[in-house]
């Protein structure tokens, strides 16, 4: 057990999504106990909210979409990310638009929201439950396991053959919010040089930029700094499947074993852990 928690004021953060390419504002507002992470449209009539749980994702194409109905709100990995890392269980998200702002690709401008503002220990408790067995799934080359264990770590093996630069990376680490904050949150989002075209012919990447993204074609990387770290890309990959491991919506303890996974795969990781974890007895 652990005290559910909130933060300890609201703070707002502007810029532009990644995706859509619109201007966004979102505030953090705190939450009474049980509340859970809500996204609020407050740009829509009626500020229709959407509970930020797996039960309410809609799309996994190059990011994670929840919605209610036509309501949607894309790309919530990151934040979600750093709120599970921070431990924060209630919150209202507003969003004056369907996808928060990108920042610079990476969690960084939320962990500096979480940092300003803090978090409060709150009155209800909050279980972590411990896997009993092993929990599986795979599709194609992409391959996930959760495994008993005393904590949350995830063991991330990247693989892109065909990038000189990328090749194989691995990385192993526990989840917490030390963790997060040094190792883990300045790792932006990258895509092959290759993919930006059929990106951009489904509609994506309209706000993308060298200012919120690595590009990396044949053995050069484009972006406006250099990588943050020789291994950024697995801990990006590690990033996002914290964020979308966050939306099963209880404190777990498990090792997490991902290879070559996406977002698509790391839902329905997650589906299969709230099926577990919502039997009896477990």
């Amino acid at each position: 057990m652990r005290p559910q928690r909130t933060i300890g004021d609201a703070i707002a953060y502007s810029g532009v999504g990644i995706h859509t390419g619109k201007e966004v504002s979102i505030r953090f507002c705190p939450a009474k106990e049980d509340t859970g992470i809500v996204f609020e449209r407050v740009d829509l009539p009626g500020r229709p909210q959407i509970p930020a749980t797996i039960d309410y994702v809609q799309e996994t194409t190059r990011s994670t979409t929840i919605g209610v109905g036509d309501v949607k709100v894309h790309t919530v990995e990151h934040v979600m990310a750093t709120l599970k890392a921070y431990e924060i269980d209630n919150l209202i998200i507003q969003v004056t638009a369907p996808e928060p702002p990108i920042g610079d690709g990476s969690s960084q401008i939320f962990v500096d929201l979480l940092e300003k503002v803090g978090t409060t220990d709150q009155g209800v408790v909050k279980p972590v439950i411990f896997l009993k067995n092993p929990v599986a799934f795979s599709k194609g080359d992409s391959h996930l396991v959760a495994l008993p264990s005393d904590e949350y770590r995830i063991s991330y093996t990247l693989h892109y053959p065909k990038s000189p630069v990328i090749r194989s990376q691995y990385l192993s680490i526990p989840v917490s919010r030390e963790n997060f904050k040094n190792s883990l949150a300045p790792c932006r989002t990258f895509a092959l040089y290759d993919e930006i075209s059929t990106l951009m012919e489904r509609g994506l990447i309209k706000g993308g930029s060298l200012e919120n993204a690595v590009v990396i074609k044949d053995e050069v990387i484009f972006s406006k700094e250099g990588l943050r770290f020789p291994d950024e890309m697995v801990r990006h990959k590690i990033l996002d499947l914290i964020g979308d491991l966050a939306l099963v919506g209880f404190d777990f303890a498990a090792h997490v074993i991902a290879i070559r996974t996406g977002h698509e795969t790391n839902v329905a990781l997650g589906k299969e852990l709230l099926n577990i974890f919502l039997k009896p007895g477990i």
